[in-house]
């Protein structure tokens, strides 16, 4: 099976949820849809999906046009944010529901049931009642239902951002094996750069209802075509300064200075945003190519098993991520230390113009 998206737009009223989009996937493909809020990606699947109908361009199913054909009429299974159940019956009738609507044998369903269940680790739960589950137990079952269906087109809409961080791990990774073994179509949705990694496959990038960039998702984040996608694959996002090359050597805000090598060295002379990630950023030398940045602690925000550090230069907020969890009190000076074999530079337009060797970012 191959689904394309030709010139798709949505608007509501005169808002713009989706414009031209062109997309096109592949059985067994892995595919993941990676923006922040409002960027689109919900409105894009409930129109693969059938649910909603685009305000133009066309839908392709193995080359039938489907534009205007109905949910209940393609093979299609959908996991949202919200899990939803039905309440008042057990988990296996819950997995169950759409084969016994679709008229499968008993004998077929209690075998898909009980293996799709078994893949979930549900088996122990098939005549509970999904309040009698945790929150994570009740999102297993309603992916056992999406997956039962064996539909082509699988979509999963964020499907675990409700879900708490030593679930979502775990799911993650049981998501990936299942992918695997599927010749469906996948289509995941996040606004998390380190899911989108984890999952692979391709990735689009979407940005206020278009695609910015498109691709095999380690070549997108090594190889961020703009700023905004770079913005958008970076999480906390991508740390910018402004800088000038003349000669051999690049200069940023009032004092960093240091000689172009690796990747910086064919740069002409010119105006460049210089990109770096925060987990690029150090409170200590890595090496003696390090340039380091003098500057005082506004913020230390202690997240799970990791410090960001909130600092200004140069009129210009940067975050440091730094390993561990270490308080910092607010004033503070402290040094930061950066390898300019991390920067990424794009043109003053935003354009990526070079991006640092893969080995140096893993």
């Amino acid at each position: 099976m191959g689904i394309s998206l030709n010139n798709i737009d949505k608007f509501v009223g005169r808002e713009m949820h989706l414009k031209d989009i062109n997309l096109a996937f592949e059985s067994g493909s892995r595919n993941v849809l990676l923006g922040r809020t409002l960027a689109g990606k919900t409105s894009l699947m409930r129109i693969m999906a059938g649910i909603d109908r685009p305000s133009d361009g066309r839908i392709l199913i193995d080359g039938r046009d489907v534009t205007g054909v109905s949910v209940r009429k393609r093979s299609v299974a959908m996991v949202y944010q919200q899990f939803i159940n039905y309440p008042s019956l057990t988990v296996y009738k819950n997995i169950a529901s759409p084969l016994k609507v679709s008229g499968v044998p008993k004998a077929e369903i209690d075998r898909r049931v009980r293996e799709t269940a078994e893949m979930l680790h549900l088996e122990d739960m098939l005549d509970r009642l999904p309040s009698e589950l945790s929150g994570g137990q009740q999102q297993r079952i309603a992916i056992a239902r999406a997956l039962i269906k064996e539909a082509q087109l699988l979509l999963l809409d964020e499907p675990l951002v409700n879900l708490d961080y030593k679930l979502r791990e775990e799911l993650r990774i049981e998501l990936q094996d299942i992918f695997e073994q599927r010749e469906a179509i996948v289509v995941y949705s996040t606004t998390e750069p380190t899911e989108a990694l984890m999952l692979g496959g391709n990735v689009v990038v979407m940005d206020e209802g278009r695609i910015i960039q498109t691709g095999p998702t380690p070549d997108v984040y090594h190889n961020p075509a703009t700023t905004k996608v770079a913005e958008v694959f970076s999480d906390p996002p991508i740390n910018y300064l402004s800088g000038t090359v003349q000669g051999q050597k690049a200069r940023l805000g009032d004092d960093i200075e240091f000689p172009l090598s690796n990747h910086l060295e064919a740069l002409p002379a010119a105006i460049y945003i210089f990109g770096v990630r925060s987990n690029h950023l150090s409170l200590t030398p890595t090496g003696a190519a390090d340039t380091n940045i003098h500057t005082k602690v506004e913020l230390a925000e202690i997240n799970g098993s990791e410090t960001f550090i909130h600092v200004n230069y140069d009129n210009t907020r940067l975050v440091v991520q730094e390993d561990g969890v270490h308080p910092h009190r607010m004033g503070k000076e402290i040094s930061i230390y950066v390898n300019p074999s991390s920067f990424f530079v794009f043109d003053e337009a935003g354009v990526l113009v070079s991006s640092p060797d893969r080995n140096t970012l893993e």
